[in-house]
């Protein structure tokens, strides 16, 4: 596998390699060994979850402030645009963000470390987004931060409205979000 780091170091891209001949493809898409390599620890994943989505629905920006996820998400169907923001104070990154297309033949996946809000914008007409967690969902520490707060000034592909949750659409701006130290 092909293992890149973005803007915010600790955020990978991470493309695995694909085999293909006239009958198809073939790629490894789960390697413990590999993966931990990648990251230089030993990440444990305790869920998978999987949504489906219709073109401009946004989903995020997600993240628990007690029980942090870290999130190797992908694309089995379909294109998004996934966004991480770095909401850990003590970071030389802290409040930037990093956006990545996800999904087509090269089955990209992206790590998004414990301590990041996390969310994506369905670019096709259909999306199946797959990702593992490294803790179990805890909807009592879910926390959302503003999609579209200028202060984050993120630079979502699409035009006109998003499709959004309502809490979604209530997020707090990074200035009121409960962040990490």
């Amino acid at each position: 596998m092909k293992v890149t780091r973005t803007a915010i170091p600790e955020v990978l891209l991470i493309e695995p390699r694909v085999f293909g001949d006239d009958r198809g493809s073939f790629f490894e898409s789960w390697n413990q060994r590999a993966f931990d390599q990648a990251v230089g620890r030993e990440v444990r994943f305790v869920q998978d979850n999987h949504s489906t989505s219709v073109r401009n629905v946004l989903r995020g920006l997600h993240y628990q402030v007690r029980e942090p996820q870290g999130k190797l998400v992908r694309v089995v169907e379909g294109e998004v645009f996934d966004v991480v923001v770095d909401l850990r104070r003590s970071s030389p990154t802290f409040g930037r963000w990093v956006g990545e297309r996800l999904g087509g033949s090269g089955s990209p996946m992206l790590w998004v470390p414990e301590g990041f809000a996390h969310g994506f914008l369905v670019l096709s007409e259909r999306a199946q987004f797959l990702y593992k967690t490294t803790e179990y969902y805890a909807p009592q520490h879910e926390r959302t931060l503003l999609w579209s707060d200028p202060a984050v000034g993120i630079a979502w592909p699409m035009a006109g409205a998003p499709l959004l949750k309502a809490s979604d659409a209530a997020g707090r701006p990074l200035a009121e979000a409960e962040t990490f130290p």
